[in-house]
């Protein structure tokens, strides 16, 4: 069974900085491309960062590009989102995801399980 728990969510102020962590079990995800999505109330889920197996090739959206890193410590079966300089904007329930293949998709259709979520609250 597989199971994404997700970690490291809270209050911050704007421009102040916050670490995700996923601890992922269940299978083997070497194989498989995961990423981060978030959703703000009222809003669709939406994309903000994905990463394949070999941690070799990251995709971001362009609102986060430059203040959050996405990186993964396959041995761990860990992922983990770096966000910097946060803004309230950011503000939203992140989830863990993991795609269907190697690849990393922005949509939600192609991804097969997700975490229960993490909230993040910045304030201005």
């Amino acid at each position: 069974q597989v199971q994404l728990v997700e970690s490291g969510g809270g209050l911050v102020q704007s421009g102040g900085s916050l670490t995700l962590s996923c601890a992922a079990s269940g299978r083997t995800f070497s194989s498989y491309g995961m990423g981060w999505f978030r959703q703000a109330p009222g809003k669709e889920r939406e994309f903000v960062a994905g990463i394949n197996p070999k941690a070799g090739y990251s995709q971001y959206v362009d609102f986060v590009k430059g203040r959050f890193t996405i990186s993964r410590d396959t041995a761990k079966n860990t992922l983990y989102l770096y966000m910097y300089r946060l803004k309230p904007e950011d503000t939203a329930v992140y989830l863990c995801a993991t795609f269907r293949g190697p690849g990393i998709s922005q949509q939600v259709d192609e991804v097969d399980y997700w975490g229960q979520g993490t909230q993040v609250t910045v304030s201005s």
